[in-house]
């Protein structure tokens, strides 16, 4: 399919594109499509149909006469046109790590559909009985006896055991496959691919972790006297099973519940209200949403953009409380971003401008279930009451903030750590990194694969870096539109959680150019400035 050699590069280019679009998008979407099936239902046969059609992806992009034309095209400097251009760097990234053999592209393949089938279909056993991770979460959440915490602490963790040899093979080839193409190891090619630079994340997250160093020390000694009160014990007995969350990655309960303002509610529709008052309609994308817990179902949350067009869905396991009303506004945070990237743009840059900005749009909304504004207008908060505990229910948001980030530095290093050698001592290094990071004590004599039940490293590789780096572009943007666009004053986070002009500011600077630009130009063009971590520590230090 590769164009003769006489023909401008422009021409020649654009007329590869209009060959290869109609052998990548319906492999693209029924790719998409068997994806979305195997973790609504569990369905083996899905994970089968899922496979296929990775590997027919795969056998389009393997292709060296294709990549060795469109590196041509880039080397020639003939390729000015801003939609070209865009499109010929996404395409070589795109066809870059797949330059590999397809005997092994297949053992990576098979092995990443049964890593996500087992964790979709697996159930914790606690005291004799299946039990989700909504049970365990609940426990964990608002026990108040030790032991049984500990139990339910242990349980989220069997998960680990069942994948960490399979996991570990699969780090093992993605490494050998990122060799053969000249790069260090996985993890390098994985950053490179996807237009960050690993030097400057490490040195941004070290930033991150000295500038809210003084903060967790503050945060942490308070939080552990009060658990320390709580259970009985010393602060130097507290162990993971006292923080309230399988990772302490979720603040622990505190005095502030929120979760009475859910209780009864169908959280659907407050989001639908909310979106549709700053003019970001979301019934359509309801009606293709599957939000309740099934057996055989993923007990995760995610948003898919199946065709990069219309069929666009999100899957959640709602229970009425603040946790999935956050996590139901990230997840259509996800979505409306999906939702209105312009249709008329080529179908390569038909989606967002990078994983972290759709997570700083999904994080830009998660948030609000902590927001004493959005509480009163949205969850039905007495402004009386809401007004009073605004001062709390603020430092309750910064406290969560806090705690993700602190565990982003975790899984940060771990997986870097992972990819750099993988035979290493994997149990004893996550323990080191929860202990420099979140100052929490190991379990004593515990050796199990405990890392490994973080489902990102299996099905997710290399990402968990965007859930930090959206977080900064999320309060950047929340910075720009308080002051900026709303003109600030005592109202403006009345008027921010009810405004149009916040939904037609994402929809104008950030959605609609879908990825016409790279990360960096989408933050400049949004708020006239590159990302600069300084209004999310502002946050985070109660400043913002």
């Amino acid at each position: 399919m590769v164009p003769s050699i006489p023909t401008p590069p422009e021409a020649a280019l654009a007329a590869f594109i209009s060959r290869l679009e109609p052998r990548y998008v319906p492999l693209h979407v029924a790719y998409n499509e068997a994806a979305w099936m195997m973790n609504v239902t569990g369905e083996e046969k899905w994970g089968t149909e899922a496979e296929r059609h990775k590997l027919a992806l795969h056998d389009v992009l393997s292709n060296p006469e294709d990549l060795r034309f469109l590196r041509g095209c880039r080397d020639s400097g003939q390729v000015r046109e801003p939609r070209l251009a865009r499109q010929l760097t996404l395409l070589i990234n795109d066809y870059t790590p797949h330059q590999i053999p397809r005997e092994l592209h297949e053992r990576m393949v098979r092995l990443e559909t049964r890593l996500e089938s087992t964790f979709n279909n697996f159930r914790a056993e606690l005291e004799g009985e299946r039990v989700s991770d909504n049970v365990l979460r609940q426990l964990l959440r608002d026990s108040g006896d030790a032991t049984a915490r500990r139990a339910a602490w242990a349980a989220s963790k069997q998960v680990g055991r069942e994948v960490a040899g399979d996991l570990l093979e699969l780090v093992r080839l993605r490494n050998e496959a990122a060799r053969s193409l000249g790069y260090r190891d996985h993890y390098a090619m994985a950053l490179s691919l996807d237009e960050l630079d690993e030097t400057e994340l490490f040195a941004l997250l070290d930033r991150v972790e000295q500038g809210t160093r003084p903060l967790w020390q503050t945060y942490k000694t308070a939080l552990d006297e009060d658990l320390a009160g709580r259970f009985g014990c010393g602060a130097g007995e507290l162990r993971p099973w006292h923080y309230g969350d399988p990772f302490f990655q979720e603040a622990p309960r505190s005095d502030v519940s929120l979760d009475a303002y859910f209780d009864g509610r169908r959280l659907e529709q407050v989001a639908e209200g909310f979106f549709g008052a700053l003019g970001l309609e979301i019934g359509d994308l309801l009606a293709r949403a599957d939000l309740y817990e099934k057996p055989g179902k993923s007990q995760h949350a995610f948003c898919l953009s199946v065709d990069r067009g219309e069929d666009i869905r999100v899957l959640c396991n709602l229970r009425p409380n603040e946790y999935w009303m956050g996590t139901l506004l990230h997840e259509f945070g996800h979505a409306v971003y999906d939702k209105y990237v312009d249709r008329g743009l080529p179908f390569f840059l038909r989606a967002h401008a990078h994983i972290l900005t759709t997570e700083a749009s999904a994080m830009l909304f998660g948030r609000l279930s902590k927001n004493a504004a959005w509480l009163t207008r949205w969850a039905g908060a007495p402004p009386a009451e809401a007004a009073e505990r605004a001062g709390s229910i603020a430092r309750t948001m910064r406290a969560q903030l806090l705690v993700q980030t602190r565990w982003n530095l975790v899984m940060c290093a771990m997986e870097r750590a992972l990819y750099a050698d993988p035979g290493q001592d994997l149990s004893a290094l996550w323990w080191d990194l929860v202990e420099r990071f979140q100052w929490v004590r190991r379990p004593d004599g515990r050796h199990d694969p405990d890392w490994a039940s973080k489902i990102h490293f299996s099905v997710a590789p290399v990402y968990y870096h965007n859930y930090l780096l959206g977080e900064i572009m999320a309060s950047q943007w929340q910075a720009h539109l308080l002051r900026r666009e709303l003109g600030g004053g005592a109202d403006a986070w009345a008027r921010y959680v009810n405004e149009p002009g916040v939904g037609t500011w994402l929809r104008d600077r950030v959605y609609a150019g879908g990825r016409t630009r790279d990360w960096r130009d989408t933050m400049i063009h949004a708020t006239g400035g590159p990302l600069d971590p300084a209004p999310f520590v502002d946050e985070l230090a109660g400043r913002a």
